[in-house]
């Protein structure tokens, strides 16, 4: 079983997570807000991963830092339950979500780098600022060891842009972790 717990604690956070690669999307999710709530479990239902994730955040100043730091330990437990262990490496998805169109390409590739590209016309979503989803997506990739290209093809409403950025995000992480059967899919022979 590839799985992780990451604690972290700061003046600012206190976050628990555990996470099951080789799960089949059992999530508990509580991080104060509940849009990133709504987006994380999409997120771990359509990645077919288990989780159980505890937010306590300095929510009287703003999301920011629950949510940024959510991304950093999200990513820090990707990396740690993928270990060693060769994987698929890539993924890609295209996903609808009624009139937005997202994308999202990923290499597991221990370089991380994001490319983000979506406008968005509000700025929240719910209790969440939108500009908190290229600062989640940062801090995961840079955590997790990924590139990771996401990009909004067209869409209005910013819930939809959003929830289909994130599916795609899940569906090729879902892709990209897949065992590879021993074989490091790498010229260098190493990730």
């Amino acid at each position: 079983m590839r799985t992780a717990e990451v604690t972290r604690q700061t003046r600012e956070t206190d976050i628990s997570l555990s996470l099951n690669l080789d799960g089949s999307g059992q999530v508990k999710v509580h991080t104060g807000v509940g849009f990133f709530d709504h987006m994380l479990t999409a997120l771990f239902v359509h990645g077919g991963f288990d989780a159980a994730l505890e937010v306590k955040g300095d929510l009287e100043v703003d999301c920011h830092h629950t949510i940024e730091d959510t991304g950093i330990v999200l990513g820090q437990a990707f990396k740690q339950a993928l270990g060693k262990t060769p994987v698929q490496r890539y993924g890609s998805a295209f996903i609808p979500m009624d009139e937005a169109l997202g994308f999202a390409s990923l290499d597991i590739s221990n370089r991380p780098y994001l490319v983000f590209q979506c406008d968005f016309t509000a700025d929240l979503m719910g209790e969440m600022d939108t500009q908190m989803v290229e600062e989640f997506m940062r801090a995961f990739a840079y955590q997790a060891g990924i590139t990771l290209h996401l990009r909004c093809e067209y869409g209005k409403n910013d819930h939809h842009k959003t929830e289909a950025l994130f599916k795609a995000l899940a569906h090729s992480l879902r892709q990209a972790v897949r065992p590879a059967g021993g074989t490091v899919l790498s010229t260098k022979g190493v990730i």
